[in-house]
């Protein structure tokens, strides 16, 4: 398989669910792949079906506090996300893993957590059987230059608006 760069956007639902959707063809291709999520901490219901029913095929480590970033980030929560993308450059390159999808990275980046330099990184020492996915709103110019595939989503309606909160199993 040759491995390409994606990366899933946009202020529209979806962006996630998109890279899991891929995770589950790849690994019904039997593929094994590896999800870093920035940001993010806790079991949400993805997290939870796809480490309980493809633990054996799909890897997941969360490198998040678990709170948003507001303003500045804090020295800990920037050492969370060195860390994480530390960990996926070593698991990139162990030839374990052909899908690797780093979730809510382009958000980790607008926010001062990672640096367009370590992305960039990454993509250039991507193995070429590799498939890199990169999720989040915000992505960065450089991402989408460098990227083979970019997904906007456009939020048109969304019922949150209306003060529906996040539903587990629909969004959480």
């Amino acid at each position: 398989m040759k491995g390409y760069v994606q990366v899933y956007t946009g202020d529209g639902k979806g962006k996630t669910t998109a890279a899991l959707g891929l995770a589950i063809r790849a690994v019904g291709a039997g593929y094994k792949v590896f999800i870093g999520q920035f940001i993010k901490m806790g079991e949400y219901s993805e997290i939870k079906a796809l480490k309980e029913r493809f633990s054996d095929m799909v890897t997941i480590e969360q490198f998040g506090s678990g709170r948003f970033v507001k303003g500045t980030p804090t020295p800990e929560q920037i050492e969370l996300a060195r860390k994480g993308i530390e960990r996926i450059q070593s698991v990139m390159v162990s030839g374990e893993f052909q899908v690797i999808i780093l979730e809510e990275a382009n958000i980790a980046v607008s926010l001062g957590l990672l640096s367009s330099e370590q992305l960039l990184a990454l993509i250039d020492t991507k193995p070429k059987n590799v498939e890199l996915v990169f999720t989040g709103r915000n992505a960065p110019d450089f991402l989408m230059n460098k990227a083979d595939l970019v997904t906007e989503m456009k939020e048109i309606k969304h019922y949150f608006k209306k003060g529906v909160r996040a539903r587990t199993g629909i969004e959480k």
